[in-house]
């Protein structure tokens, strides 16, 4: 049977969490749950809940999906404004849509939760049957899982696929460790960045138990100065109470960064320690600041990233999206993916074609990346 949810304390902890093969933090029942307790996602945010479950004859979840209908395209980092756009123009109303995905939250992870194929692919053709049911233009499920990408490019959805920069530890023993696999150019400059990062400002790391609700309000100043520097509004996407909610339910996955000025916290980010399909893994998520630095974000972002992920033991740091200056920085281009159903065969052909060239695109990006622009030394 299948159920449509406009919450996801609907479908319940137990049963949202069991179906779910790896500890990645987002998508748990914890951090979607606090999502919709704390206003993030609602109608009026323009990110409607619709999750889906298929149970079976006992009434036993065996399938979920992460859904929500859109009423615009912000905070989903795959980006379809100019397919809005065009379909506007044609007489076409592009919105609202169908989003299977993590709200503002540019990670790879199952969306079709479930341990059986065939459930998943049910998931998958129930979003497209509630699409044409509800008339309407298009479902979008971005950053699945790449087995779940070709699983819809099987059912028919357009499969496409961008990349994000990722750092892997090859077993380094220290951050030492790690320049010594760079070329000399790049380690001089990193070390240099983060000296004149260090020679201003003491980094922490706050973990777990350890953050309290001041680290918090400081985390949410940095972040709504940053905002409003960079779009001119100081509201993020998430609420100042979000984080409360997940400093409850997920402590165990925060880890915080704060650069302090004498005793004054001046920056910080947020990260999340999760497992995913390549091993233990660190997200790193919001950053903020207060004052401007030369190379302060790359040391927050990245280079402390690394330095925590060594120290744990962690097999890879995801800093989020975009950015190619990551790649001098020892972080390296990998495939991330979404699939697209959309309704009206006007707007799908050019779209189907557009994407092909662009799949193209981005590999041949990636190899060259990866080959020629790599700041390892060759052959090592």
């Amino acid at each position: 049977m299948l159920k449509v949810h406009s919450r996801i304390d609907e479908i319940g902890e137990s049963a949202w969490n069991s179906l779910r093969d790896d500890d990645n933090p987002f998508t748990s029942f914890a951090y979607l749950e606090a999502l919709e307790a704390t206003g993030c996602v609602n109608q009026a945010s323009g990110w409607q809940p619709v999750h889906l479950s298929l149970s079976d004859d006992t009434g036993a979840i065996r399938g979920a999906m992460p859904l929500y209908v859109k009423y615009h395209s912000m905070g989903e980092y795959v980006f379809d404004q100019s397919w809005a756009r065009a379909y506007e123009q044609a007489g076409g109303d592009y919105y609202p849509k169908l989003q299977g995905a993590i709200p503002f939250t540019p990670v790879t992870g199952t969306r079709l939760l479930s341990p059986d194929p065939e459930v998943r692919q049910a998931l998958a053709q129930a979003a497209i049957s509630l699409c044409d049911s509800n008339k309407l233009s298009s479902l979008h499920i971005t950053f699945p899982r790449e087995d779940e990408w070709h699983l819809m490019g099987e059912m028919g959805l357009l499969q496409r696929q961008d990349q994000q920069f990722w750092w892997d530890n090859a077993g380094y023993a220290s951050f030492d460790d790690f320049l010594a696999a760079l070329s000399s150019n790049r380690r001089k400059v990193i070390r240099r960045e983060r000296r004149d990062v260090q020679e201003r400002l003491d980094l922490k790391w706050i973990v777990g138990s350890e953050i309290t609700e001041t680290h918090l309000d400081q985390l949410y100043g940095f972040i709504e100065n940053t905002y409003d520097r960079k779009w001119g509004t100081g509201r993020p996407y998430l609420t100042r109470d979000f984080f409360s909610r997940i400093r409850e339910t997920m402590t165990d996955q925060m880890a915080l960064v704060f650069a302090y000025e004498g005793n004054e916290a001046v920056a910080g980010a947020i990260n999340f320690i999760g497992r995913s399909g390549a091993g233990d893994t660190l997200y790193g998520r919001q950053w903020g600041a207060l004052i401007d630095v030369p190379f302060l974000h790359f040391e927050v972002c990245y280079y402390q990233a690394i330095d925590f992920a060594i120290a744990r033991g962690l097999k890879r740091v995801e800093a989020g999206t975009q950015g190619e200056h990551k790649l001098s920085r020892g972080y390296m281009p990998n495939p991330v993916y979404s699939a697209h159903y959309i309704r009206d065969k006007r707007l799908r052909a050019p779209v189907e074609a557009y994407l092909v060239r662009e799949r193209e695109a981005v590999a041949e990006q990636m190899l060259m990346l990866a080959e020629e622009a790599s700041p390892f030394k060759k052959g090592g």
